[in-house]
């Protein structure tokens, strides 16, 4: 087996697109809901400022909304568009484990880099489950390297240090999209050793850099989407071991983000992930991600416009910090 891409290659910043939606998208009956230019836009916005990795169709890029059609088009636009620039992994998530390696032999057949990929969702999935779908999926394509995507309130639990370690084992499995640095991050880190690279989000970088520096190698975002610089400048702080600057950029995010997340709790921002995410992008004005599709379409007005504000200040944060780039 030879994977196109090792867990010692990730690096940087991996950016997870929307996937940009026309108007009238919101309702049941839009027979295609994909903006085919607005894609091309954004992919080529990420590549000109100098994203590492792009990725498709986690929770708010909808992978759960889109017609089979508009799954397969909307991906190869982005692999097309891409070209080989940088690295694409692709989400190919589904209900289950036949439907998602029918999905991700497609991709990867289209030129993906690799698979992003979480975990059927209709019921909880013990340890034996996780490891034994993602060991299927890696056994159906042994040269696709896989990014899992470590989400609770999605997936129904966290991944556990012992999982993490049995996970560990599956040579296809370089990366995970990890939710929150906290007590059971260094735990995990232990777990899967220089196997898997654990990317945080981008407002706890400084903060997985400080607790395990040699593994916070790269971090998971939405919000190169609504500009680039703000991440730049954390991702040269960090990989020039500037702590001051890494602290002061990760103050300014958490701030833009405080409003984000309603009542202040991950479970209520993940009741409204999608329509909080594409408010966001829209209203910090690089992309243009239209409406969230059905059934995640509505959402209170109160949770909409800490969105909006959202969005706003990161434009801010952008125009600050793209004067020192």
């Amino acid at each position: 087996m030879s994977l196109r891409f090792t867990a010692q290659q990730v690096r940087g910043i991996y950016n997870i697109m929307p996937t940009p939606a026309v108007p009238g998208a919101d309702r049941w009956d839009c027979e295609d809901s994909v903006d085919y230019d607005e894609t091309v836009r954004i992919v080529n916005m990420l590549i000109e400022n100098h994203v590492d990795v792009i990725m498709t169709n986690g929770t708010f890029g909808e992978g759960a909304t889109l017609t089979e059609p508009e799954w397969r088009k909307f991906n190869e636009t982005v692999i097309r568009t891409v070209n080989g620039r940088v690295p694409v992994f692709a989400g190919a998530t589904t209900l289950n484990t036949r439907d998602t390696i029918r999905r991700s032999k497609e991709l990867m057949e289209m030129g993906a880099t690799g698979l992003f990929l979480g975990r059927p969702m209709w019921q909880e999935m013990d340890e034996d489950a996780i490891v034994g779908y993602y060991s299927d999926v890696a056994e159906a394509l042994p040269d696709a390297p896989i990014i899992l995507y470590d989400n609770p309130e999605a997936f129904k639990g966290k991944i556990t240090p012992r999982t993490y370690a049995r996970l560990a084992k599956i040579p296809n499995i370089i990366a995970a999209k990890y939710i929150s640095v906290s007590a059971q991050y260094l735990a995990d880190v232990a777990a899967v050793g220089d196997n898997i690279v654990l990317m945080p989000m981008d407002s706890d970088w400084y903060y997985a850099w400080k607790w395990a520096p040699d593994k916070a190698k790269a971090i998971w975002t939405g919000s190169g989407n609504c500009g680039m610089a703000p991440l730049l400048v954390l991702k040269k702080a960090i990989e020039s071991g500037d702590e001051e600057l890494a602290k002061q950029v990760t103050s300014d995010l958490r701030d833009a983000y405080s409003t984000l997340f309603p009542k202040g709790n991950f479970h209520d921002f993940s009741i409204y992930n999608i329509q909080l995410e594409k408010i966001r992008f829209n209203a910090a004005g690089l992309v243009n991600a239209g409406p969230a599709r059905p059934p995640y379409n509505r959402i209170p007005e109160e949770y909409a416009e800490g969105a909006r504000l959202v969005g706003r200040k990161y434009a801010a944060l952008q125009e600050k910090y793209s004067k020192m780039l």
